[in-house]
């Protein structure tokens, strides 16, 4: 049996709790994340990317909105190399009530947001494809962000100053002494080996699985899951953040990410986070909603329908008023924390449910000052200042451009920061290195070498989320064979034509099956002949999770 020991164990992988583990080594204080798969693997990537300004919630539900104001000011000024501040619209169509966006003016104002109205004439000649009936238009800070790369960045800052975690961990059991806790036990899933984290404090940051795992410790907590489906678009429709102007609804954002968009989202109430799978249907609709905005949409093509499932908190007063099912965008979006001490009498037990990406750094701030109090510690919090990422060094930057096409050199140093100097290193010693493996993200032979080489890639979808590999819209079709080799080769962990290679192609072929029409079902059909017949993968049938690509069932 493997064991560690910490002053705190955090349980949950996502972005607040490795934004807990960044801030808590910052002060100091000894910590270990468990995480039951890869970092950022659920909800946290699961999202369209939009780096709030908190207009979105300025009628409803201002709270959130001036949080995520001060947030989106502060990710901006840490972390620019995972925010693209692209500027956000807010989009009066006909119809909408204007007696609406006169509230949301002064909502706006009074959270702090900065607001500005935009000529229609200019708004169209800058926005070709927006809706010509929309009747208003007005320009708030909001910008996008990758949900990947910023949780990484976390997580590499942690541990520069001592945090620890350990991937792919099954929590099983929270340990108890007496009426505390004293750490957690579980189970090593690569290996299946049993492990313990001997803790006097645990956090409970494990997002639409709280409630469960709160349980399992003797306390309770209300969580609400919460589905949202959306759309990804192989192109860039849109420069900025385009938003309908009206009570937050299903299908009324477009988030423009690099070369392509998201169109999101829906509200549902499920009963597991495992429900994440998009239908055929909820696509149909999606298309139908995102019509009003984008009336040319039906000649977009979608490479891929995603699902998310936010962890909302339900408060006493939304307890008492009954909400159910059909009210998921009636509960709060800002976040709570539960002491388990004064709730349920379990000490050294504290659960962050709630909030937004968004607001992760300020989640974990407050989670943060719970434990250094609890502990005496009382070094202040940096993380709204000291940046994720140390300043690249010109050189590196001019070096990378001789190496590589220019393009492909920024995002790689975006991805990979200091981390680039091996990378930049082996292709300067072998220009081979430099080819482009996958040419949709620009991402070359030299950096999924150094990356399958981490300790902490197990899969080759650990590689997707650290280089976005197979992300673009061919979806992996030829980046997935060029890479198995290099893995096998390179980290001795995979069989070229075993299972990975096929569990990775049906991971894919989860979110391209409810979008099959078009030139994404001729593309897909593309990537069945490579690899169901070239490389003699063989076919197979459906099953519950919504049929597979080649391979397994």
């Amino acid at each position: 049996m493997a064991r560690y020991s910490a002053q705190v164990v955090i349980i949950g992988g996502g972005a607040t709790g490795v934004g807990i583990l960044r801030d808590l080594s910052l002060r100091g204080i000894s910590s270990v994340l468990v995480e039951q798969g890869d970092l950022a693997h659920g909800t946290s990537s699961r999202f369209h990317g939009l780096l709030h300004s908190g207009a979105r919630y300025a009628v409803k539900d201002p709270v959130s909105a001036t949080e995520c104001i001060e947030e989106n000011k502060i990710l901006k000024h840490i972390a620019p190399g995972c925010v693209d501040t692209t500027g956000g619209w807010f989009v009066q169509l006909p119809g909408d009530e204007v007696d609406y966006a006169e509230a949301w003016l002064k909502g706006c104002e009074t959270a702090g947001i900065p607001v500005q109205e935009v000529p229609l004439r200019e708004a169209l000649q800058r926005e070709p494809l927006l809706a010509k009936e929309a009747a208003r238009v007005f320009e708030v800070p909001d910008a996008a962000v990758d949900g990947f790369k910023l949780v990484w960045e976390n997580a590499k800052s942690a541990r520069r100053y001592g945090g620890r975690y350990l991937t792919y961990h099954r929590v099983e059991a929270i340990l108890r002494e007496g009426e505390g806790v004293a750490g957690v036990r579980g189970e090593n899933l690569l290996t299946g080996e049993s492990f313990t984290v001997e803790a006097g404090i645990v956090v409970n940051a494990t997002g639409a699985w709280a409630d469960r795992l709160a349980a399992s410790a003797g306390a309770s907590l209300e969580v609400v899951r919460d589905k949202g489906i959306l759309l990804a678009f192989n192109h860039r429709l849109f420069h900025r953040v385009i938003n309908r102007l009206r009570p937050p609804g299903d299908g009324d954002i477009f988030v423009p990410h690099e070369t392509i968009t998201i169109l999101g989202t829906t509200s549902e109430w499920v009963d597991t986070p495992l429900d994440n799978q998009p239908t055929g249907r909820e696509v149909e609709r999606m298309m139908a909603l995102g019509k009003a905005l984008l009336p040319a949409i039906a000649g977009k093509r979608v490479i891929r329908a995603f699902a998310g499932v936010r962890p909302l908190h339900r408060s006493d007063s939304e307890l008492a008023g009954g909400s159910d099912g059909g009210m998921g965008r009636e509960v709060s979006r800002t976040f709570a924390l539960i002491d388990h001490e004064a709730e349920d009498g379990v000490k050294g037990f504290l659960s962050i449910v709630g909030g937004k990406f968004t607001t992760y750094r300020l989640m974990a701030e407050k989670v943060s000052d719970w434990v250094a109090a609890k502990l005496a510690n009382d070094v202040p919090c940096r993380t709204a200042t000291e940046p994720l990422q140390p300043e690249l060094p010109a050189h590196l930057s001019r070096q990378a451009k001789v190496l590589l096409p220019c393009a492909a050199a920024g995002k790689m140093l975006q991805r990979l920061g200091q981390d680039a100097v091996p990378v930049l290193e082996a292709i300067a010693r072998d220009p081979g290195k430099g080819e482009l493996l996958c040419e949709c993200e620009m991402v070359t032979v030299a950096e999924v070498e150094k990356i399958v080489a981490d300790e902490d890639a197990h899969h080759l979808a650990d590689v997707r989320r650290k280089t976005r590999l197979g992300m673009g819209t061919c979806q992996g079709a030829f980046c997935t064979y060029r890479a198995l080799p290099l893995m096998w080769r390179e980290g001795g962990k995979y069989d070229p034509l075993s299972e990975e290679l096929v569990r990775f192609l049906n991971q894919r072929w989860k979110g391209i099956r409810p979008v099959l029409w078009g030139d994404q079902l001729r593309e897909t059909e593309l990537t069945r002949a490579i690899y169901a017949g070239l490389l003699a993968l063989r076919e197979s049938g459906t099953n519950g999770d919504g049929g597979t690509l080649c391979g397994m069932d």
